[in-house]
């Protein structure tokens, strides 16, 4: 059945009518800059949904739209009774003629964010929320569009649901084949070595040429600059960098090779990352090199990744007057050294949780992007009506 075949046969005999949004829904701001109280009951939303807890509530069932500042102009679903604040838009629904999801299916589809007012501190205003026009099909028409949606974003719900339990199998898993419970320089039996990270791998602070900007080229040929912004949520590889060095500059820094690793010192510090290129790190970086004959690069990449590792830097940090992850604390890591066969029956197992969770290509992530892809697909062809009759 062709698309266009499958709308005219559910529109059939019907008329649409386009209203503004100033006759679906009374617009009000919400309550408080700030979550009000941590701990009650009802969810708060802001601008770009749930933020909190609240012990009251000043809407149901009902959308709330992003108001101002980065998120503004977003929409969620304000499922049950919640509170709304300062930062979201209530929208009461005030005719008998629309039912509410769909009306809220509607509101997913208008780019309110272009719509938004100052271009330094966006917001969106009730009068641009009330000249907004929407089409509205009889009641038996809009069901169906809702029934056919909510089955969509059921399944993607399902799937992240389940999705969000396969992560949690996979960090215990992870840390139960991963964790240190004997002291340092135990052996155990006999099968483990525990070493600590210095003593079996280079460990080493990044190093910036100053003034930067004056090391900063467009020289193919040079160095690859790698900053926090080179590297994304989930990632585990470092492939490429958005600015480069003079040789002269990656001098005065220093260069690591492919296959080496980095971990952030500062902000968002022991997440470690794999350089996939060779490049030259600043002084917000550690470096983790020269360990091949000791450990299977993945590993100790699953190993610095797990909860175990990084409570340990967080109990060296809050114990100690430092403020960030410097080379003594990294150094100082015990780590079980395992036969390089037993390290790789251990990756075997972790990659398959890593690749069924964390993978856009493969396993529950990808499933999740094509339904998606999918329901994005449908609510255009069902939220979509002729609109030549419509008065500007």
């Amino acid at each position: 059945m062709s698309n266009i075949s499958f709308m005219d046969k559910l529109l059939e005999g019907v008329e649409v009518e386009w209203k503004p949004l100033g006759e679906v829904y009374k617009f009000q701001y919400g309550t408080g800059n700030t979550i009000p109280t941590i701990g009650g009951e009802y969810p708060v939303y802001g601008s770009n949904g749930i933020v909190g807890t609240h012990t009251e509530f000043n809407s149901e069932d009902a959308p709330v739209i992003g108001h101002i500042g980065a998120y503004a102009g977003i929409v969620n679903w304000g499922k049950g009774k919640h509170f709304v604040t300062y930062n979201g838009v209530i929208c009461k629904l005030i005719n008998d003629y629309v039912m509410s999801k769909y009306a809220y299916y509607q509101l997913l589809k208008q780019d309110f964010n272009s719509m938004a007012q100052s271009a330094s501190h966006p917001f969106i205003s009730y009068a641009t929320l009330n000249k907004v026009l929407i089409p509205i099909p009889p009641l038996e028409i809009q069901a169906e569009i809702v029934r056919i949606l909510d089955a969509f974003t059921e399944l993607t719900a399902e799937l992240t649901a389940e999705l969000t339990k396969r992560k949690k199998q996979y960090n215990y898993y992870r840390d139960k084949l991963l964790t240190f419970d004997l002291p340092a320089g135990q052996a155990g039996d006999g099968e483990v070595e525990w070493k600590t990270l210095g003593e079996v791998t280079k460990i080493q602070r990044g190093a910036s040429p100053r003034p930067i900007v004056r090391f900063i080229t467009d020289d193919e040929n040079a160095v690859p600059w790698i900053k926090i912004g080179d590297t994304f949520p989930n990632s585990k590889y470092v492939t490429q960098t958005k600015q480069k060095i003079t040789i002269e500059g990656a001098k005065k820094s220093r260069i690591l090779k492919k296959g080496d690793f980095i971990m952030s010192n500062s902000m968002s510090f022991g997440r470690p990352y794999i350089l996939n290129i060779d490049g030259a790190i600043h002084d917000g970086w550690a470096s983790i090199s020269d360990f091949g004959d000791k450990l299977n690069s993945d590993y100790l990449f699953h190993y610095l990744s797990s909860n175990s590792v990084q409570a340990y830097w967080i109990s060296k940090i809050n114990s100690g007057s430092v403020s960030n992850l410097n080379a003594d604390i990294i150094k100082s890591l015990p780590i079980p050294i395992h036969p390089l066969a037993e390290q790789e029956r251990i990756v075997a197992i972790l990659d398959k949780f890593d690749a069924l969770t964390n993978s856009n290509s493969e396993g529950l992530p990808r499933e999740i992007e094509l339904r998606q892809k999918q329901y994005e697909y449908y609510r255009d062809l069902l939220l979509n009506f002729p609109k030549e009759k419509v008065e500007a």
